[in-house]
């Protein structure tokens, strides 16, 4: 998936050249949600553009709690989050925009180069626990965290998608009497319709550390039925997991959600035994192969459809709610590539948990 043409797809006829004035470049992909694409804010910098498919766009309930969702996430400011910064739940149809995170998802990692290094899968849960900790401070459980909403950028995990799972959720249950959701991803209370808390999300981020840790889902596949049961009525084999990984995961994928661990004891453990490979300098070198090489990311669209390219922006930081779609310079210049480097997010360096977390 990081192939620049595998990345970033050709606009087909049904796609919208324009959404609320941002001009989409490619699309990146499609989901229960609806369509993603690429776009730019006016200073060059790629977002994320995502357009609700019209069927959850037609509901009235969905666009009230889409609306309230989106006003929570515009507080999540977290280093390890992909910043919501623009949208609009009463457009035609809904969207929102967050920044554009040039990596794989964790899904589509594991499926080209195996299971994850345990040095790997640590930095990825304590990067991911903290993405919880902004998520949740922000009053919002993520109800879908998986690896596909987990992307592998060049200095750390990005958590996506958070924030906008809960207006689906309940348009689906009441119109189909089903879940939305990942079955091999979810915890037993959200599998059997009980309620749903922050400690769903931890359950989450554990069998999604094992699917990165074993390079399958924890549960197994088969039909959607089959794997609930299995999650609600069974207890977790972690036997074929590395030893250093299976009791945190355990304290993860503890039935109770209150024996579950909280994000801040899961950044602090994952700290810890990152610190005994401190004389090691194989943290970032592992992570980067495991991001795979940097993509070249398509400049923004001119009004008359020709691709201009520009000079990027300085990344948002963190106090950044809303920008503005992207308008045609005077004159081209560099198109925007993905860093191909990253800060050393490693025991010694930075982290998730140190001063060096890395800034949007």
């Amino acid at each position: 998936m990081n192939h620049t043409a595998e990345v970033f797809q050709p606009l087909q006829d049904d796609d919208p050249r324009t959404v609320a004035g941002y001009r989409l470049a490619a699309r990146l992909g499609a989901g229960g949600m609806g369509r993603v694409y690429l776009s730019h804010t006016r200073g060059g910098r790629p977002v994320a553009l995502k357009v609700v498919r019209s069927e959850l766009a037609d509901d009235a309930t969905f666009r009230r709690r889409f609306g309230r969702e989106i006003k929570a996430a515009r507080r999540v400011k977290g280093a390890y989050t992909a910043e919501l910064i623009d949208a609009d739940p009463d457009g035609t149809p809904p969207w929102l925009a967050t920044l554009y995170v040039p990596g794989p998802p964790l899904s589509d990692a594991v499926a080209r180069s195996g299971p994850l290094p345990v040095p790997a899968v640590l930095w990825l849960m304590a990067g991911v626990a903290e993405a919880l900790q902004a998520i949740h401070g922000a009053g919002i459980v993520h109800r879908d965290l998986k690896p596909a909403n987990v992307l592998l950028a060049a200095d750390g995990p990005r958590v996506i998608d958070f924030g906008i799972s809960l207006a689906a959720d309940s348009t689906a249950h009441t119109a189909t009497g089903t879940t939305i959701g990942t079955p091999q991803y979810m915890a037993p209370e959200q599998a059997s319709g009980g309620d749903v808390t922050a400690a769903t999300d931890i359950f989450s981020l554990g069998q999604t550390a094992a699917f990165a840790a074993l390079g399958r889902p924890l549960y197994g596949d088969g039909p959607a039925a089959t794997v609930l049961y299995r999650i609600v009525h069974s207890e977790p084999d972690l036997s074929g997991l590395p030893e250093r990984l299976r009791d945190l995961l355990g304290r993860c994928l503890a039935a109770d959600p209150g024996e579950r661990a909280a994000p801040a004891e899961i950044v602090e453990w994952c700290r810890r035994e990152l610190g005994r490979d401190g004389g090691e300098d194989t943290g970032p070198a592992v992570w980067r192969e495991i991001a795979g090489p940097p993509v070249t990311v398509p400049p923004p669209v001119a009004a008359t459809g020709a691709a201009t390219a520009v000079t990027p922006a300085v990344a948002p930081g963190s106090t950044a709610v809303h920008t503005a779609p992207w308008t045609a310079p005077a004159a081209p210049q560099a198109p925007f590539v993905s860093p191909g480097t990253a800060p050393a997010p490693w025991p010694g360096a930075s982290g998730p948990w140190g001063p060096g977390a890395p800034q949007r």
